[in-house]
């Protein structure tokens, strides 16, 4: 087991948490665990989430800006905007549209 196993489980628990046509961010997740200058490690997380045992919803997680920056962790570069529209989030140009409206924050316990 790797030191980063229990991060890396944490992260997991928190992004099943985000609501169907929801997103949230690497840092607003990091935040949450109290490792605000851990986005970087969310990031790596969800990147090794494709080998989880259970089936992480990665797609959800998003940069700061909204940008769909860990599209190409996901085989096909398309496929995290297709999972992203098929909970019918439009993305343009790599991009969610209407990010700060879609934006799921962990904290939040009313949105849960």
């Amino acid at each position: 087991m790797s030191r980063h196993d229990g991060f890396f489980e944490q992260v997991y628990a928190v992004v099943c948490k985000i609501p169907h046509g929801r997103v949230t961010t690497y840092g607003a997740i990091a935040e949450y665990l109290g490792s605000r200058s851990s986005a970087r490690m969310v990031g790596w997380a969800m990147n090794a989430s494709h080998g989880s045992k259970q089936p992480v919803p990665a797609h959800r997680v998003v940069n700061r800006n909204g940008m769909l920056s860990g599209k190409f962790h996901f085989g096909n570069p398309a496929l995290m905007q297709q999972l992203l529209e098929a909970e019918g989030v439009e993305v343009v140009d790599d991009h969610v549209q209407s990010f700060k409206k879609l934006f799921w924050s962990p904290a939040d316990e009313n949105d849960q």
